[in-house]
């Protein structure tokens, strides 16, 4: 028994043993059905091209190939799948008349090993009519621009005009008005485990059972069962109990479920296939580049009236689901931490001949914040004023909290001001100035950065709707959507031993660590006597659409449902022993794993004890009481509403804050960035283990940093990808990783029951604000602003050069 409390505290990952021995079990190793076939995609090559024809009878010849399916197996077989626009864009899990990005399935080979599987693959012929390329989001929306798609008519899959408060007041009454155009890439999580499924289907029962390292939302499932023309009921989704890192990019995975389930279905053998690299970069998923033109109103003295955002989001060849969440998923904090009332947003998501996207690490965070906080520095530079003055003046007070913002966020809990004092005097910033100024003087280029953000976690799934306008939502046949719930079950078997029971899909965040923690607390137990069973199994587990890992959630819903199911299961065995004791319950309480009287007189009853009595004599349960000692919670926010007809929505469930101060210099030969110094406040409510904790900010910052400095899936003006291999596609390494001091503040949430919030997409949303405005002002000198990402020494350089001749 225990009488330390373990939320809190940095308990070693339990995960952490059988991973790094290799008995991980991921879906590579997951071969759950004998006889399994392999799959190879066959893939176009053509970035715009009808699809005039295919051969195959080069490949069925091929010994070993058991099967075929082409894109117009796919058109005919299956449905498209939903899309949150309502233009009428027909997208399906192969190419069904056009193709639209480099990449994009075409046919599927079948056969008994991949080896034969690649190389009938490879004798595949496919016709094409090739068709001019659009990959710029403002030439696509020109009017003599090649159309993607004719049913649409345009390259412009949503348009959304947003407006809160009067922004046309804020403006004409500014005393300063700034404008500037931000360029944000697009780039990718590189997880190292790809995308894998496993298929196979039952003729005998209807049912289509699919092991897949998909991490949610489940709201997939029933989308895909319409696809293949399956009741949701005979359509069962297996997650395998390790999934090697996915940073948002498998929530995409699904198009290739459908499309090797329907190989599956046809060919009438299991179907295994396993994404390679060149693969992934290629065609899985990434976040969306953008064009943003910004503008800001404000007084002399720093008070921000208003801002207009106006952008454009790339979403590649089709817009697909969860899409466009690039525009929407940051409605409720589009302020950030900032107390101006007054906004207009101008969205679209523009359709190219790009691969396509979805969510990636900080989803549509990272672009929003670049801007915000870039036009925050933007100002103290107009004003002659210091960058971290300017947003003192204007950050949300603690004690407005609760705080709803214009857009319909409800920010639950934070003190952002002592966050940001913190930051600024752990990195002893009056002091990093001074250093700064000697270090000019001797005519290095050494800058400072400050970023603030608002970080969301827990998806209100009713976000979406924002993308509809409210006349389309008003329509009686409308559904209103909303929510974000996860479940959770503990029991206890008959020699006391407790086990925890939940289908979170975790990635690498050390679940089973974290839950074994919660219910050792609330049992009065050691986390090593807790065994957490976290698979997830349509068939068998209860969730729900918004059910998965993705939008830091498991730290506010998943955490609440194990903690709510654990005191559910404590107050059955309080009931169970004030009937043994013959005593009113409300003398008794449940303390150091054991129920008591509050006196401490008199007999106590273990865990182990009522365990035995409960499972072995059930004659000695209360009357009234259900036999067997387990208890299942389901958690839901009931701040999670619909989007209203002010298109306000509190687009997550909770909001913790980052406050982030960083040192560089730019060498001045090679342009190449050095951090000299990078400190990190985070105020995510409760935090339960502080190792995993920093853990996520250390794998967000490196993320983050990547797409700021690195990373980017460039294409020619052919629309043929130019870093499809690690050798072009570069990611930071343990050698980029920059020392990072880490602090807390801890405002809990008043929302869930241990005051936790989400923590795992953290500084992903941050580093490239706080890294551009730090480079920007050790360019300064120059008149250098940094306005594009990545910062790439190329790039940089070209920037200095024109500078200096100019």
């Amino acid at each position: 028994m225990s009488t330390t409390g373990w939320i809190g505290k940095p308990v070693k990952r339990v995960e952490d043993a059988r991973l790094l021995t290799g008995r991980g079990t991921y879906i590579d190793d997951h071969p759950p059905v004998a006889n399994l076939h392999h799959a190879a995609i066959v893939r176009s090559p053509h970035a715009h091209a009808r699809v005039l024809g295919y051969d195959l009878g080069a490949a069925r010849a091929v010994e070993g190939v058991v099967g075929a399916i082409t894109g117009e197996d796919v058109r005919t077989l299956t449905k498209p799948f939903s899309v949150g626009v309502t233009a009428p864009v027909h997208y399906y899990c192969a190419a069904a008349d056009k193709v639209r990005f480099v990449g994009e399935p075409v046919a599927v080979i079948v056969a008994k090993s991949r080896y034969v599987a690649e190389d009938a693959a490879d004798l595949v012929r496919v016709h094409y009519e090739p068709l001019p390329v659009v990959v710029d989001p403002e030439r696509a929306l020109e009017p003599d621009a090649p159309i993607l798609h004719e049913a649409v008519g345009t390259n412009l899959a949503g348009h959304r005009r947003l407006v809160y408060g009067d922004p046309d007041r804020a403006f004409s009454e500014a005393e300063v008005v700034i404008k500037e155009r931000f360029r944000f890439p697009k780039y990718s999580s590189t997880p190292i485990e790809t995308y894998g499924v496993i298929a196979k289907w039952d003729a005998l029962d209807g049912v289509c059972t699919v092991w897949s390292n998909f991490m949610g939302p489940f709201i997939m499932h029933p989308l895909t069962a319409r696809v293949l023309g399956l009741p949701e009921n005979k359509l069962r989704f297996i997650v395998p109990p390790d999934i090697g890192g996915s940073f948002g990019i498998k929530t995409s995975i699904y198009p290739y479920i459908a499309l090797i389930a329907l190989a599956a279905m046809r060919t009438g053998v299991a179907v295994k296939w396993i994404e390679d690299r060149r693969e992934h970069l290629l065609a899985s998923s990434s976040g969306t580049d953008r064009i943003a033109d910004r503008e800001l109103a404000a007084k002399k003295d720093g008070t921000i009236l208003g801002m207009r955002f106006r952008w454009l989001d790339n979403v590649g060849g089709y817009i697909r689901s969860p899409e466009p969440g690039c525009s929407f998923r940051p409605t409720g904090n589009f302020v950030g931490p900032y107390r101006f009332q007054n906004l207009e947003v101008d969205a679209s998501t523009v359709m190219t001949n790009k691969s396509l996207t979805g969510p990636n690490r900080g989803y549509a965070c990272g672009h929003l914040y670049f801007e915000t906080e870039g036009m925050i520095d933007r100002l103290a530079d107009r004003l002659g004023m210091d960058p971290a003055e300017v947003r003192r003046r204007n950050l949300i007070p603690p004690g407005a909290m609760p705080y709803r913002t214009p857009t319909g966020g409800l920010y639950d809990s934070g003190d952002y001001p002592a966050a940001f004092e913190k930051a600024l005097e752990i990195a002893k910033y009056t002091e990093l100035r001074r250093e700064q100024a000697k270090a000019r003087a001797a005519s290095r280029y050494v800058g400072i950065g400050l970023a603030l953000a608002v970080d969301p976690s827990v998806s209100n799934m009713g976000y979406v709707a924002t993308a509809l306008d409210p006349q389309f939502r008003a329509k009686p046949e409308y559904l209103p959507k909303s929510g974000a719930v996860d479940s959770a079950t503990v029991k206890i078997d008959p020699l006391g031993r407790v086990t925890a029971i939940l289908g979170t899909t975790p990635q690498g965040q050390g679940h089973q660590t974290v839950v074994s923690q919660i219910v050792a607390d609330e049992l009065g137990l050691t986390p090593e006597e807790i065994t957490v069973v976290d698979e997830m199994d349509t068939f068998t587990r209860v969730w729900s659409i918004s059910s998965g890992t993705y939008s830091s959630r498991f730290g506010s819903v998943g955490t609440s449902a194990v903690a709510l199911a654990a005191r559910k299961l404590k107050a059955k065995l309080v009931e169970y022993a004030a009937h043994l004791m013959d005593v009113p319950r409300e003398r008794l309480e449940f303390r150091d794993g054991a129920v008591r009287t509050k006196t401490g007189k008199g007999p106590s009853y273990s865990i182990r004890d009522l365990a035995g009595r409960a499972h072995w004599n059930t004659e000695s349960l209360p009357e009234g009481m259900e036999p067997g000692l387990q208890a299942t919670a389901v958690f839901g926010f009931t701040v999670s509403k619909a989007v209203d007809a002010e298109d306000r929505v509190n687009s997550s469930n909770t909001y913790g804050f980052i406050a982030e101060v960083m040192a560089v210099e730019v060498d001045s030969e090679t342009a190449a960035v050095k951090i000299l110094r990078y400190v990190t406040v985070h105020d995510a409510g409760t935090i339960i283990n502080p190792m995993i904790a920093e853990g996520q900010i250390y794998g967000g910052a490196l993320h983050g940093l990547g797409g700021a400095l690195y990373e980017e899936l460039a294409y020619d003006e052919d629309g043929q990808l130019l870093t499809g291999t690690f050798m072009d596609y570069l990611v930071p390494t343990a050698s980029e990783a920059p020392t990072i001091d880490i602090a807390h503040v801890v405002s809990p949430s008043p929302l869930t029951p241990l005051g936790s919030k989400g923590l795992g997409e953290s500084s992903s949303m941050t580093v490239p604000a706080v890294i551009a405005n730090a480079v920007s002002d050790a360019l300064s000198p120059l008149g250098v602003r940094i306005s594009e990402l990545p910062m790439t020494p190329t790039r940089l350089h070209e920037l200095m050069k024109k500078a200096r001749k100019a």
